[in-house]
C-alpha cells in the first residue's frame, strides 16, 4: 500500500508539471526576463513614448522567404527576432501599429509586391533563389518608408531601425534644415583617380530624416522656413551670409556647427592639384559671431591626445603607430548627462580644435566632447608634412587640463552685426564642435557587401552624434534614447592602456634599433672608404669587428623586443586570470557566505527560542 502511494504520488507531481507548464506557456506567452547588465532585448523608453504618440495607424509589413532561408540557421533566428521585436511594438501601440507578415515566393503576387517596393533580393548561392529579408512602413496618407535588406550584422540597431521608421511614418512633414557645407560631402568624381566617389554616410543619414535645402556660401541669405541650420567648414564667408545666420540664431533659430584649425577633407580651391591642396588655408570659424559670443577657438592649435591617440598606418610596410591627432573618445571624454552624447560609446576625431569662454562671455558652456587630462596643444603647420605621428609626442607638453572639443552654448548675447536688419539682442541655443574631418566616413562607418547589396557598417558613434544634436536641437528626445542603445561594444579599458604603455616600449626600442643600425652602417662605410685602392671584396679586422659588435647589438634589442612582447602577453594573460578568478570563483564564495550567515541565523533564533521557552 505505501509503494502505491508513493506511485500515485509521483503521477499526480507528474500531471501537475506539465498542467502548470501549459498553463504558463498560455498565460505568460510573450513575456521575457532581461538579465542583461545594459537591458539589450528591452524596449527604451524612447520607444514606448513614440508608439505611445501615433496618432494615426501605421502598418509594417516583414517580408521574409521562408523556403529560400531554409538552409541559412543564422537568417532564420535573425528573423524571429525581427518578428518578436514587431509583435512587442505592436502590443505596446495600443492598436495604432499593425504588423504583417509577407513570404514573397517566387512568381507570385508578394514577391511582384516586394519588387515594387525596391525590396533587395538578396541571392542564396543556391541556384537562382533569392531572400527577402526587408520591411515595408506605410500611413493612413501617402506615407512610404522602406528597409530594403536588413542585415544581420546589424541585429544591434533593429530596435533604432524601426523606431526612426515609426517616427517618421508618425509625423505629417518631416523637419527642414538646411545644409551648407565648405567639403564635398555630396560625393562626385574623384579627381585624382578618376572615379566616382559616394556621397558621406552622414549625409545620407541626414537626408533620410529631414527635408535638406543645400545652401551655397555664395547666398547672402538663408532659406525661409528652415527649422535648424547645420554648418560644415563655413570657410570664408560672405558679411551678408553671416549677418542672416546671426539674424536666425537670434530669433530663435537652432544651430549646429563644426569648425576647424585642420580639416584635412578639405582639398583645396583645385582639387586636382594636389600642390595647391597641401599648401591651402584649411581652417573654418564663424568670426566674428565667436568674438560677439565671447567664445575662442583658436585656429592655429590642436588638440593633441596621447591618451586617446588612435593606431593608424602611415606607410605601407610599416608597423602602425599611436596618431596622437586622431583620437578615440570614449564613455569617460562624453556628457553623461547630456542626451545627445549619454548613451553613446565611441566618437573618432582628427585634428580638432578646442572652445573656451571669456571671462566677460555671457553663455554658459555645457561640455559634450573633452580630451583627456594628458592632451596639449601642438601647432597645426605640424599636420602638413607630417610623415612620422610617433615625433608629436617628444614635442607635447601635456597641462593636465581637459580640452572641451565640442559643446552646447546657451545664454543672451548681442547681435555681431547691429547694423544689419534683425534683433539687436536674444537667446541661442547652438552646438559647436571643433573637428569637420570625424563626418567623413573614414573616421566611423565602412560599406561592405552582404550578398551583393552594400551596407553600412559603423564601428563609431560619429553619424549618431550628429542625428542626435540636430534631433535634439528640434525638440525630440525620444529617438535619441532609441538610437544611443544600438551599440553595445565593452571595450576593455585596462587591456588598452596596458598595450599603449608597451607600445610606447615598443616603439622607443625600434628606433632606438634603427638608429644603431644607421650608425654601424655609416661606420662600416667610412672603413671601407679609408682603405683607399685595397681589394674591397675583403674585409678588414676592423671591419669584421665591427659587423661582429652590430650583430650582437641586433640579437640584444631583438631580445628586448620579444621581451616587451611577452612582458605584455603576461600582464594581459594575469589580468584575464583575475577577471576569470572574479566571475567564477567569487559569485560561489558569495552564496556559499550568504548559505552560512542564514544557517548561523537560524540556529541563533532556535536557541533563543529555547531560551525563551
Amino acid at each position: 500500500m505505501k509503494n502505491w502511494y508513493s506511485v500515485s504520488a509521483l503521477v499526480l507531481l507528474a500531471i501537475l508539471f506539465l498542467a502548470l507548464t501549459m498553463l504558463s506557456g498560455t498565460l505568460l506567452k510573450g513575456a521575457r526576463l532581461d538579465l542583461t547588465e545594459n537591458q539589450l532585448y528591452t524596449l527604451s523608453q524612447g520607444t514606448h513614448n513614440l508608439l505611445a504618440a501615433i496618432e494615426e495607424p501605421i502598418t509594417l509589413e516583414f517580408y521574409f522567404s521562408e523556403e529560400a532561408s531554409r538552409e541559412l540557421p543564422m537568417v532564420r533566428n535573425f528573423s524571429r527576432r525581427i518578428k518578436e521585436l514587431l509583435d512587442e511594438m505592436a502590443q505596446q501601440s495600443d492598436g495604432q501599429l499593425r504588423v504583417r507578415q509577407i513570404d514573397p515566393r517566387p512568381f507570385s503576387e508578394e514577391e511582384d509586391q516586394a519588387d515594387r517596393y525596391g525590396l533587395e533580393a538578396v541571392p542564396t548561392g543556391r541556384g537562382e533563389e533569392t531572400l527577402y529579408l526587408g520591411i515595408v512602413g506605410t500611413n493612413m496618407l501617402d506615407g512610404l518608408e522602406v528597409l530594403p535588406f536588413i542585415s544581420p550584422a546589424r541585429e544591434a540597431f533593429l530596435e533604432y531601425e524601426l523606431a526612426r521608421m515609426i517616427y517618421i511614418l508618425s509625423r505629417p512633414e518631416r523637419p527642414r534644415v538646411g545644409l551648407l557645407s565648405g567639403l564635398s560631402m555630396e560625393g562626385g568624381m574623384d579627381m585624382q583617380t578618376g572615379q566616382q566617389r559616394e556621397p558621406w554616410a552622414v549625409l545620407e543619414q541626414i537626408e533620410q530624416m529631414f527635408e535638406v535645402d543645400s545652401i551655397s556660401k555664395d547666398e547672402q541669405r538663408l532659406p525661409d522656413g528652415i527649422d535648424a541650420l547645420v554648418l560644415v567648414h563655413p570657410k570664408s564667408l560672405e558679411d551678408e551670409l553671416l549677418a542672416d545666420i546671426d539674424r536666425f540664431v537670434l530669433e530663435g533659430g537652432r544651430l549646429l556647427a563644426f569648425v576647424d584649425p585642420f580639416a584635412e577633407m578639405d582639398e583645396g580651391p583645385d582639387p586636382s592639384d594636389p600642390m595647391a591642396a597641401m599648401t591651402a588655408d584649411r581652417h573654418s570659424t564663424l568670426e566674428p559671431l565667436f568674438e560677439t559670443w565671447g567664445v575662442r577657438f583658436p585656429t592655429d592649435r590642436f588638440v593633441a591626445d596621447p591618451g586617446l591617440a588612435l593606431q593608424v598606418s602611415m606607410q605601407q610596410g610599416r608597423s602602425a603607430v599611436r596618431h596622437p591627432a586622431i583620437l578615440g573618445l570614449g564613455r569617460s571624454s562624453m556628457n553623461r548627462d547630456d542626451v545627445t552624447t549619454g548613451e553613446l560609446q565611441t566618437i573618432n576625431l582628427a585634428s580638432a580644435g578646442h572652445f573656451a569662454l571669456d571671462e566677460e562671455s555671457p553663455l554658459q558652456m555645457d561640455a559634450l566632447l573633452q580630451s583627456s587630462d594628458r592632451a596639449g596643444l601642438l601647432d597645426t603647420e605640424r599636420l602638413r608634412m607630417l610623415e612620422d605621428p610617433s615625433e608629436l609626442d617628444a614635442e607635447l607638453g601635456p597641462t593636465g587640463e581637459e580640452y572641451v572639443l565640442a559643446a552646447r552654448f546657451s545664454g543672451e548675447v548681442d547681435s555681431a552685426f547691429p547694423e544689419h536688419e534683425g534683433p539687436e539682442r536674444g537667446s541661442i541655443n547652438v552646438l559647436l564642435v571643433g573637428d569637420t574631418d570625424f563626418l567623413a566616413d573614414r573616421y566611423w562607418v565602412q560599406r561592405q557587401r552582404f550578398f551583393g547589396t552594400t551596407m553600412l557598417e559603423p564601428f563609431a558613434n560619429n553619424g549618431d552624434f550628429v542625428i542626435n544634436a540636430i534631433d535634439n536641437l528640434l525638440g525630440n528626445a525620444d529617438l535619441i534614447s532609441v538610437r544611443s542603445r544600438a551599440t553595445a561594444a565593452r571595450p576593455f579599458d585596462l587591456v588598452d592602456d596596458l598595450r599603449r604603455e608597451a607600445e610606447r616600449h615598443l616603439r622607443s626600442t625600434e628606433e632606438r634599433l634603427e638608429a644603431e643600425l644607421a650608425e654601424a652602417e655609416q661606420r662600416l662605410g667610412e672603413l671601407q672608404q679609408a682603405r683607399g685602392d685595397a681589394d674591397l671584396s675583403v674585409l678588414t679586422p676592423e671591419q669584421e669587428a665591427e659587423i661582429d659588435r652590430f650583430m650582437n647589438q641586433r640579437i640584444e634589442i631583438r631580445q628586448q623586443l620579444r621581451q616587451v612582447r611577452r612582458d605584455l602577453d603576461r600582464d594581459i594573460e594575469a589580468l584575464g586570470t583575475r577577471i576569470k578568478i572574479v566571475n567564477i570563483a567569487l559569485m560561489p564564495i558569495l552564496v556559499i557566505l550568504f548559505a552560512l550567515a542564514m544557517a548561523w541565523k537560524r540556529r541563533r533564533d532556535m536557541a533563543r527560542s529555547k531560551e525563551a521557552n
